[in-house]
């Protein structure tokens, strides 16, 4: 087996938890965070369900201490917190003391921002400050300028994947040698616009979500922050440093079959998870829990279901999607979904799949629908983007 890459911090804010203690509460005690909209005026507000994160802007401002003429946007800010509660838990005072720099991944950017002034850009001067904030690009400044990161700054953007794909190449940077330190992961504020893209796509539910179900209806959307910080084996020991558990295979793979919906044999995430295995030199065995992509959505399930098969055969480990508590966020899902991969190896944890009740009639899969307590060494999670974009992560124990 490959040990991997250090992971020596990690913060998070979501819908069921403003830290990385309590989303584990949330998750143990299944707690969910799926209600109406509050923050975003739109005429959907009484027909969908999202997982929101209950505070405003003002108050990610003043969590920040931010001038009232800043120009960030919600998914900045949601990125800054868990940036910095990350830098926090990894013991990190001076940032620029060794080679670092974040791979930050975003779907959504600026726009949360810049959609709700389109029509007064032209009248009202004041508006103007928001379009330099509109991009990816920006959004991962604007975290590495709350970090007061010197180094390399960089932005991901491959839709649901996006935070895999952070994860991956940091880690890669730093067993290249090109860095000592990255912070990755991703964050997605809830916004005008994916609402009514995912709406025209008709993969929205208007009620809780149910992954893997036979009568599954659609995704909810969420919104949320979660960054890691890697470390090189060298600065682990010249630190001392402690490590969560470690990044011990990544792959990634297209299965070109279509813009919005993956191929129903699941090509791409059985490549993705194929490829994740061979880096951290593990046999489809050892794998003792899957966080699964599990959108809840017709498509996503039967293929990623069916990528399980081809890869575990009759063996398929416990598995289970964490999107019914916190749903879908996006470009931040992989990067949550590594917050919870890493306290599921150090709680010896399966998270619930909740809300199952009638297994899928293609195939005989059921996830774990209750909290499971097992020894776990090995946890492989998924994450599928639009474009085929498929992205798989093996997190190791680090004892």
């Amino acid at each position: 087996m490959n040990k991997g890459v250090a992971i020596t911090g990690m913060g998070i804010i979501s819908a069921i938890g403003n830290t990385v203690e309590e989303n584990l509460i949330s998750l143990l005690n299944n707690k969910v965070a799926i209600s109406t909209i509050d923050n975003i005026s739109t005429i959907h507000k009484d027909s969908i369900k999202v997982a929101e994160i209950k505070k405003t802007n003002q108050e990610l401002v003043n969590e920040l201490q931010l001038p009232e003429e800043n120009n960030y946007s919600r998914t900045a800010m949601l990125g800054a917190i868990a940036a910095k509660q990350a830098m926090a838990d990894a013991g990190i005072t001076d940032i620029n003391e060794y080679r670092t720099g974040i791979v930050s991944s975003t779907s959504v950017g600026g726009m949360d921002m810049t959609e709700r002034y389109y029509y007064e850009y032209f009248k009202d001067e004041s508006c103007l400050k928001y379009v330099s904030s509109h991009d990816g690009g920006a959004t991962a400044q604007t975290i590495a300028d709350e970090l007061g990161l010197k180094g390399m700054v960089t932005t991901i953007s491959t839709a649901c994947s996006s935070a895999a794909n952070a994860i991956m190449f940091g880690a890669r940077l730093i067993k290249a040698k090109k860095l000592d330190r990255v912070i990755v992961g991703g964050t997605d504020a809830l916004a005008k616009f994916t609402i009514n893209g995912f709406k025209t796509l008709m993969i929205l539910s208007d009620t809780d979500n149910t992954p893997f179900d036979n009568d599954r209806k659609g995704l909810n959307l969420g919104e949320a922050a979660a960054y890691l910080v890697l470390e090189s084996d060298e600065l682990v020991q010249k630190e001392h440093k402690r490590v969560l558990a470690y990044v011990s295979g990544y792959g990634n793979a297209n299965d070109a079959f279509h813009q919005t919906a993956s191929s129903e044999n699941g090509e791409g995430a059985f490549l993705a998870m194929q490829k994740a295995m061979k880096v951290a030199g593990l046999e489809p065995a050892q794998i003792d829990y899957i966080n699964a992509h599990g959108t809840a959505t017709p498509n996503n399930d039967l293929s990623e279901g069916r990528a399980m098969l081809r890869i575990f055969g009759k063996h398929v480990p416990d598995f289970s999607s964490t999107k019914p508590f916190t749903g879908h966020t996006l470009a931040a899902a992989a990067a949550i979904e590594a917050v919870y991969s890493i306290l599921a190896l150090q709680n010896n944890i399966v998270f619930p799949n909740l809300n199952f009740k009638t297994p899928m009639s293609e195939f005989d899969l059921v996830p774990q629908a209750v909290l499971k307590h097992k020894p776990i060494q090995h946890v492989l999670s998924n994450s599928f983007g639009f474009g085929g974009n498929c992205s798989t992560l093996i997190f190791s124990k680090s004892e």
